[in-house]
C-alpha cells in the first residue's frame, strides 16, 4: 500500500531503503528509522485498537513510551508479544502486527455492543453485579474477557542474559540536559553510563523544529558531536534501546537493553540475546528523563484522530509524515502552539487553535499569529464527531471560573485533534528513590523537591525546567556536581553549551474541560484511555466515600495500565481535588512504583530456564551411584540416591535388602547432601544456646550434640549434630532440603537482633565430601583405613577426631541416624570419589552394601527418629514429638516464650507416636488419616494423620510414625486409616519399634 501521507522530503528516515511490514493481515510499507506507529501514519493508518472495556475505537495517540491505545499485538506463537506499544516498536522487515481486544475483526468487533450498557458499567459495577448466586457462574467469562492482548501458548525460543555494572555516573536520559550532564561527568574521567530507551541520542531534539540552535549549531548537528566526543572518552559506556525501568535503594537500578527486538528474526545472531537485564550500582544517578505532555479531558476525546500535540511534531518532524489533513489545536498553554507551527511548515492545513486562555500570550504563540495560523481565545472543545477516525468537533467559549460553557457551539470539520494540557515531568524514577514531589503551580505540575536523596540528580524537563538553555544549564552542573561527588577533578569538564530559551507559560490550569451537558451525559470524558476510565467514573467513587487518591485509584483503575498514568495521573489529580473544592498538593500522588514501564518475564529469568531454572545439583560420588544401578530422587534440588535395584528387584525388595544388610553388617549411605554451616567466632557457643533448644556452653572440643532449632512461635524449624572443633569453632549439620533456609535464619538473627556478636557462619555443605558407614562391622572397617585409634574409648558416641582415611584428610564424627555403630566421614569433596571407592573395595569382605535414602528412612523409622519436614509441618512443638527432654528450663532460646502458651500445653494437640497395622503385610498410603470409627460417611472427624509409613523387614511387619491427637494417651487404642475405598485397622503404639534400649548404638 502507497505511502500516502508520507511528506516529500525531511525526517530522520532512509528513504534510500523500503521495509515491508503487515498489520491485521494487510501489507505496508515503510522505512529504517520509523516506529511501527508512524508506518501505520505513513499509510494513512490511524484506527489500530478497541478499548478495554467499551470496545471503542482507538487511535495513535502518542509518538513514545506513554501511549496508553496503540497496543499492538506482534508475531506469531511461538514468539507472539502481546501489548507493545506501537511508538516504541522501531520497524523492521516482515514485521507482522495484529490489533487486540477487537473479535471476528477491528472495524466489526462484537465487543462494541458494550457501549449500549456502559452507563450500567461504571467502575466497580461487577464488584455489586456479579454478586448473585455466586462469582463462580460469571468468573470464566469474566476472565476470558479480561485483558488485552494473548499471551504466547508455546514456549519460548529465545533466549535472555542478566549482567552487572558498576559505574560512577549514571545518566539516564539522552535529550539535551542528559548529553550536557554526560559530557560535563565524562570530561573529568569518571566512569558514565549513559541509558537511552530509544535507538537515537537526543531526546526532545529529534522531534523539535529544525531551527533550534545549540552552541551556535543546528541542534541535531550538536547531538552528534556529542556523541562522538562521548564514544571517544574511554569511561563512558552508551546503551541506546535500554530501558531504566526501576530504581531501587542505596543506587541500585534496573536496566532493560532491547538486543536484537529491532532486528528481522532472520537476521538476529545466534549467539546474542533477545533482551538483557542490566544490574547498575552507581556512585550518582542523574535523571534527564523529561516530561510527558498532558492532555486536555473533554467529551468524547477518545476518538481516532485525537493525539497529543508533541505527538503531532514528532510524526512531522522525526518521521516525516502528516497524522492527518484539516487539523485544529486544542490548548491551554504556549507550547501547544509549536505543533500547530510544525504542521504547517508540513503543509498541512491548520484550522484554528482553540486556546483556553482568555488572552492567549507567548513567543510561540505570537509566531502562529505572524504565520496566519486562526486562534480562537477562551474557547475550549465539547464534543467530537465521528466512528473510526474523528470527522468534527464542536467548541463553545469557557466562563471565567473554567467549571462551564456559554454561548453558541460552534463545528469545525477535522480528521486530526492535536491537545496540550501542560508537561508532566517524568518523576517516575525519583520517586521510586524515595524522593518527594511538590506542586508548582506556575506551572502546574508536581516537580522533584529540592531536598533528594544523597548521590543523585534530577535536570531538564524532569525537573520542570522547559527552556532549552535551562535544561544545558541544569544538565552541565548535575553531571559536574555527580562527578565531583565520586572524586573527580572537574576543572576539565569545559563550558555550558548554551541556547535560548523558550518557554510556554502562561498556563491556564484546565484538569477537566466543561461541556454543555453535565459530566457522564451525552459522551464521556477519558481520564485513563487505557483502562476507560472517566470522569464521572472518578466522581463516582468520590461518592462512594473513597477520599484518598490511592483508594480512589484502586477502586477505578486509573493509573493501573501498561503506560502507569504517564498521561492520566495529574488530570485524575486535579479532578478530585476540585471535587473537593481543595489544593492538588493536598490530594497527593499516588506511589510510583516499578516497572516504569513494562518488562518481559524472560529477562527476569535470563538464562535460569529449564534445568537451570532449579539445577541439580550431585554428589563427588555420583557418577559411581549411577554406575552401580541407582534410582535418584530429588532433594532440595540434590539428586540423592534412592535406592540400589538388582536385576528382578522392585523398590521393596531392593530396600529391605539395604536395610537387612545395614543391620545385619555394613552399610554405607552418600550423605554429602547434609547442610554444612562453619560457625567461628568468640560468641559462637553463646550464639548457638541461643538458637538451639538445648544447652550448648559446656560442649566439649572433640564432642558432638543434636540440636533442634525452632521459630518464635516455638515449633520445629531444623534439626541436626554440630560438633565443636575448637575452641571457638563449630560445624552444624542441618538437612538436606533445609539448608539455605538455616543459614539465612541465623544471618537474619546476627544481622538484626545480635548484631554486637561476633560469629561468622560459611556454607560449606559443597567443600566437604560425607560418607556415612553404618553396622556391626563399621568399626572393623574405619580402623582398616584409618591412621587413628577408632576404639570405643579413643572414639565414643557423640564423638569427632581428624586423621586420614585411606591416605585422605578426614574429619570422622561418630554419630548416628540409623542407630546402628555408626561413623560420617567428611573428606575434601575431590577426594570423594577416591575414599568411596576405597571403602567399598576393603569393605566386601564384609558385604558392604550401598543404600540410598529409602533405606535411611525405613532404618531411622525403626528407630523412631523424626525427619523435619515429614514428621513436622510448621505446626509441631518439640513437646508434641515427645521431646521435651531437648527443651532447657534453665536458658533462654528462640522460640522458648510461646512453648508456655496455653494452647502449647493442651493435651488433645497431635503428638507424635507409633502406628502398627493389624495386618502386618499392610502398609498405611503416607498422608492417610487417622479416624476413631471405620463406620460412618463422610465428613468423618480426623484425629491424626500418617506422616511416615514403610515395611520394616527387621520387624518383620509394617510400622509407621503419626501425629494423632492426644496420642500418648492412645497407646494400645485402636485406630483407622481413612483411605478412598476402605479403613485399615491399626493400633497405636511407642514410636520405637526396633533396638529400644539402643544397645547396638554403642556396639
Amino acid at each position: 500500500m502507497a505511502q500516502t501521507h508520507r511528506l516529500a522530503e525531511g525526517g530522520l528516515i532512509d528513504r534510500s531503503r523500503t521495509i515491508e511490514f503487515t498489520f491485521d493481515g494487510r501489507r505496508y510499507e515503510g522505512h529504517p528509522g520509523d516506529s511501527l506507529a508512524s508506518a501505520l501514519l505513513a499509510n494513512g493508518v490511524h484506527f489500530v485498537g478497541r478499548s478495554f472495556k467499551y470496545h471503542r475505537p482507538r487511535g495513535i495517540f502518542s509518538a513514545g513510551v506513554e501511549e496508553p491505545n496503540a497496543l499492538l499485538q506482534l508475531g506469531e506463537n511461538p514468539r507472539t508479544d502481546p501489548n507493545q506499544r506501537a511508538p516504541q516498536v522501531e520497524l523492521h522487515g516482515g514485521l507482522d502486527a495484529h490489533s487486540q481486544n477487537a473479535f471476528p475483526s477491528l472495524k466489526f468487533d462484537l465487543g462494541e455492543i458494550n457501549r449500549l450498557f456502559s452507563r450500567f458499567m461504571p467502575s466497580g459495577f461487577y464488584y455489586k453485579t456479579f454478586m448473585w448466586p455466586s462469582w463462580k457462574v460469571y468468573e470464566g467469562a469474566i476472565r476470558r474477557a479480561a485483558g488485552l492482548g494473548q499471551a504466547p501458548e508455546q514456549p519460548d525460543p529465545d533466549h535472555y542474559d542478566k549482567t552487572n555494572a558498576h559505574c560512577d555516573v549514571l545518566v539516564v536520559g539522552t535529550g539535551p540536559s542528559g548529553l550536557a550532564a554526560a559530557l560535563a561527568a565524562g570530561r573529568s574521567g569518571a566512569r558514565v553510563l549513559l541509558v537511552e530507551q530509544d535507538s537515537e541520542l537526543g531526546g526532545s531534539l529529534l522531534s523539535s523544529e529544525r531551527e533550534a540552535e545549540i552552541a551556535g549549531q543546528p541542534a541535531m548537528d550538536w547531538v552528534k558531536a556529542a556523541r562522538a566526543e562521548l564514544e571517544s572518552l574511554p569511561d563512558v559506556r552508551i546503551l541506546t534501546r535500554t530501558q531504566c525501568f526501576a530504581y531501587y535503594d542505596h543506587n541500585f537500578l534496573g536496566l532493560l537493553e532491547r538486543v536484537t527486538d529491532h532486528l528481522p528474526q532472520a537476521e538476529r545472531p545466534a549467539h546474542l540475546p533477545r533482551q538483557r537485564f542490566w544490574k547498575v550500582r552507581a556512585g550518582h544517578v542523574v535523571m534527564a528523563t523529561g516530561a510527558i505532555e498532558r492532555p486536555l479531558v473533554f467529551r468524547d476525546n477518545d476518538r481516532p484522530g485525537i493525539m497529543l500535540a508533541s505527538a503531532a511534531s514528532a510524526y512531522v518532524n522525526r518521521y516525516a509524515v502528516k497524522p492527518g489533513k484539516r487539523a485544529v489545536l486544542f490548548t491551554n498553554n504556549d507550547s501547544g502552539y509549536a505543533a500547530a507551527l510544525d504542521l504547517k511548515q508540513a503543509g498541512l492545513e491548520v484550522v484554528a487553535v482553540l486556546d483556553a486562555r482568555a488572552e492567549p500570550s507567548g513567543p510561540l504563540t505570537e509566531r502562529a499569529r505572524e504565520t496566519g495560523i486562526p486562534i480562537k481565545a477562551g474557547r475550549v472543545v465539547t464534543g467530537t464527531k465521528g466512528r473510526f477516525r474523528i470527522t468534527a468537533l464542536t467548541h463553545m467559549a469557557l466562563d471565567k471560573d473554567g467549571k462551564s460553557v456559554s454561548g453558541q457551539a460552534e463545528e469545525i470539520a477535522c480528521d486530526l485533534l492535536l491537545s496540550s494540557g501542560g508537561w508532566t515531568p517524568s518523576v517516575h524514577l525519583f520517586c521510586q528513590s524515595k524522593g518527594t514531589l511538590h506542586w508548582d503551580h506556575e506551572l502546574s505540575c508536581f516537580r522533584p523537591h529540592e531536598s533528594m536523596q544523597k548521590a543523585q540528580g534530577v535536570a531538564g524537563s524532569a525537573n520542570g525546567s522547559f527552556g532549552l538553555g535551562r535544561c544545558l544549564a541544569e544538565g552541565h552542573a548535575a553531571g559536574q556536581a555527580a562527578a565531583e561527588s565520586t572524586g573527580h577533578n572537574t576543572s576539565t569538564v569545559g563550558e555550558v553549551a548554551n541556547s535560548e530559551d523558550r518557554g510556554f507559560l502562561p498556563i491556564r490550569e484546565l484538569f477537566l474541560v466543561p461541556s454543555d451537558k453535565p459530566v457522564g451525559a451525552g459522551g464521556k470524558h477519558f481520564v485513563d484511555l487505557q483502562n476507560d476510565v472517566t470522569a464521572a467514573d472518578l466522581l463516582l467513587a468520590l461518592r462512594e466515600g473513597y477520599s484518598s487518591i490511592e483508594h480512589v485509584k484502586r477502586y477505578t483503575t486509573t493509573g493501573m495500565g501498561t503506560d502507569q498514568g504517564k498521561t492520566s495521573n495529574v488530570n485524575a489529580i486535579g479532578i478530585v481535588a476540585e471535587q473537593f473544592n481543595a489544593t492538588v498538593p493536598e490530594v497527593g500522588v499516588t506511589t510510583f512504583r516499578p516497572p516504569y514501564t513494562a518488562v518481559t518475564f524472560g529477562v527476569f529469568a535470563g538464562r535460569d530456564v529449564d534445568e537451570l531454572l532449579d539445577p541439580a545439583r550431585i554428589t563427588p560420588m555420583h557418577s559411581w551411584h549411577v554406575n552401580n544401578g541407582a534410582l535418584f530422587e530429588h532433594v532440595g534440588q540434590w539428586l540423592r540416591a534412592w535406592y540400589y535395584p538388582r536385576e528382578g528387584e522392585d523398590l521393596r525388595t531392593a530396600v529391605s535388602r539395604e536395610v537387612k544388610a545395614t543391620r545385619d553388617s555394613l552399610g554405607i549411605l552418600d550423605a554429602t547432601t547434609l547442610g554444612k554451616i562453619d560457625i567461628q567466632g568468640p560468641d559462637a557457643a553463646k550464639f548457638l544456646n541461643l538458637v538451639y533448644s538445648n544447652a550448648w556452653s559446656k560442649l566439649q572440643v572433640g564432642r558432638c550434640r543434636y540440636g533442634l532449632m525452632l521459630k518464635e512461635d516455638g515449633m520445629v524449624f531444623d534439626d541436626g549434630v554440630t560438633s565443636r572443633i575448637d575452641e571457638n569453632r563449630y560445624i552444624m549439620t542441618t538437612t538436606t532440603g533445609n539448608a539455605a533456609q538455616v543459614l539465612a535464619h541465623l544471618e537474619s538473627y546476627l544481622q538484626t537482633e545480635w548484631p554486637d556478636m561476633q560469629v561468622y557462619l560459611t556454607s560449606v555443605t559443597e567443600q566437604f565430601a560425607t560418607m556415612t558407614i553404618a553396622g556391626p562391622n563399621s568399626r572393623a572397617l574405619l580402623s582398616e583405613l584409618a591412621d587413628f585409634d577408632v576404639s570405643t574409648e579413643a572414639l565414643a558416641h557423640m564423638g569427632m577426631t581428624t586423621g586420614k582415611v585411606a591416605g585422605v584428610p578426614a574429619r570422622v564424627f561418630r554419630i548416628s541416624f540409623t542407630g546402628e555403630m555408626s561413623y560420617e566421614i567428611n573428606v575434601p569433596a575431590r577426594y570423594g570419589l577416591a575414599v568411596w571407592e576405597a571403602l567399598m573395595l576393603s569393605g566386601e569382605k564384609y558385604g558392604i552394601t550401598p543404600y540410598g535414602t529409602e533405606a535411611m528412612h525405613v532404618l531411622r523409622a525403626e528407630k523412631g527418629f523424626i525427619i523435619v519436614g515429614q514428621e513436622t509441618d510448621g505446626s509441631v512443638t518439640p513437646i508434641d514429638l515427645g521431646m521435651d527432654w531437648i527443651v532447657s528450663k534453665k536458658k533462654d532460646f528462640i522460640g522458648r516464650r510461646s512453648l508456655s502458651r496455653p494452647d502449647m500445653l493442651k493435651e488433645d494437640r497431635k503428638q507424635m507416636v507409633g502406628v502398627v497395622t493389624s495386618d502386618p503385610k499392610e502398609v498405611i498410603p503416607e498422608g492417610a488419616h487417622l479416624v476413631e470409627s471405620s463406620a460412618g460417611h463422610p465428613p468423618i472427624p480426623t484425629v491424626g494423620y500418617v506422616t511416615s509409613s514403610y515395611w520394616s523387614p527387621n520387624c518383620g511387619h509394617s510400622i509407621a510414625l503419626a501425629l494423632v491427637k492426644g496420642g500418648r494417651a492412645r497407646k494400645g487404642q485402636t485406630l483407622y486409616a481413612n483411605l478412598t475405598d476402605r479403613n485399615i485397622a491399626c493400633t497405636v503404639t511407642d514410636s520405637v519399634f526396633f533396638d529400644k534400649e539402643g544397645e547396638r548404638l554403642h556396639g
